[in-house]
């Protein structure tokens, strides 16, 4: 069971904290000296120190080696991801061979270095995971956030059956926000710490740094968009121009999904329609999402085109539904997430129907699921 470990509170210039964990005085005691200069350090010799520690505060880094007694670090590290999902975990092998590395990878490390580590490339991630942990925990706090928003919205439902679709509209609201929202406080959180480490001119990191800030503006955008197209909703209908799918799927997949490679793209590489770009995203969103939460690991986004018709097939390997639960999700206001509101789906079919065009959904248990949608190609 995962626990949360106490939220950090960070004062004003505060040093992020880190926990070196190594049996062996010399190097764990030359790692803390060498971080001291960044970071607030703190000190374990043994595995089921460390994790005591963690328990009790939120480090935004542990460095921890993988051979030690009594616990071994790929062990401490499997029970330390019980305690707190979200902090960076950099390992430390001198011994064995590099399948002992990658094991700690699939058991959760951020990172591993060769031991002992080269002063230079230890600062150099030690800054970069521990930024990483901060971007992390922001996500957390939106998303449980957004957790008791829904819980709210739904009480409100159920309480005020006669305002019962404006309350719906709210939740949909919410639901398209979230993850440009997320999107929008994670690299913000990197965007400020990127700022701060450049000192004097520096290419790379400027160019980093111009990377985030335009992910930055391209999500607070869509969130505009959602937020004014909700507030004239009932005034006018969205303003139709000549778009391209393939364009605007891989925009969602770059913003929304942090350029997830779990999506691929085959077929056509520009399919111009007539329609709202933004309505469009909040499809490709909810589609794309509803696969990769159902633990979809690959999902194929293909593209072809028919006479006067452009086909758009998203097929993905995850769980897959039965019939009945299919049946469901198409109407809405189905759901099997704790924190789903079961109006994705049906969010898809209202936008796609003011674009002339239409959506199937297949799906088996074990098979994954396939959305097939079919536009009129713009002339």
């Amino acid at each position: 069971m995962v626990t949360e470990p106490p939220a950090a509170k960070v004062a004003t210039g505060e040093k992020p904290l880190v926990l070196v964990v190594d049996d062996e005085y010399g190097p764990r005691e030359s790692i803390a000296f060498t971080l001291s200069t960044e970071f607030t350090v703190e000190t374990s010799d043994r595995a089921a120190d460390a994790l005591k520690k963690v328990s009790g505060k939120p480090f935004s880094l542990v460095v921890m080696d993988i051979r030690m007694p009594e616990m071994d670090g790929i062990r401490a590290l499997e029970e330390l991801r019980k305690i707190d999902p979200h902090v960076s975990v950099i390992m430390l092998t001198g011994y064995g061979t590099l399948h002992t590395a990658q094991q700690a990878m699939v058991v959760g490390a951020n990172q591993y270095l060769r031991k002992p580590p080269d002063i230079a490339e230890l600062l150099e991630a030690a800054r970069k995971q521990a930024a990483a942990t901060a971007v992390r925990r922001h996500q957390a706090k939106i998303n449980r956030d957004a957790v008791e928003m829904n819980s709210a919205l739904k009480r409100e439902i159920e309480q005020k059956e006669p305002q019962v679709w404006q309350a719906r509209a709210s939740v949909e609201l919410v639901h398209d926000l979230n993850n440009p929202l997320t999107v929008v406080i994670g690299y913000a959180t990197l965007l400020v710490d990127e700022a701060r480490a450049v000192s004097a001119t520096d290419p790379d990191r400027g160019r980093r740094l111009l990377e985030y800030a335009n992910l930055v503006e391209k999500a607070a955008e869509y969130c505009h968009h959602l937020s004014e197209n909700w507030r004239q909703a009932s005034k006018q209908a969205a303003e139709f121009a000549l778009i391209d799918l393939v364009k605007i799927a891989r925009e969602v997949q770059s913003v929304v999904f942090f350029g997830s490679v779990a999506i691929s793209f085959t077929g056509l590489e520009a399919a111009p329609v007539r329609g709202s770009k933004f309505e469009l995203m909040r499809v490709f969103q909810n589609i794309f999402k509803n696969s990769l939460e159902a633990g979809a690991t690959q999902l194929t986004v293909s593209l072809a085109r028919a006479g006067e018709r452009i086909e758009m097939t998203v097929v993905d390997n995850g769980a897959g539904m039965d019939p009945d639960r299919m049946r469901k999700a198409l109407k809405g206001g189905f759901t099997s997430k704790e924190s789903g509101t079961g109006l994705g789906l049906s969010i898809c079919r209202h936008l796609l129907g003011t674009h002339g065009a239409t959506m199937a959904l297949e799906s088996n248990i074990g098979q994954g699921s396939i959305v097939r949608m079919v536009f009129p190609a713009a002339s």
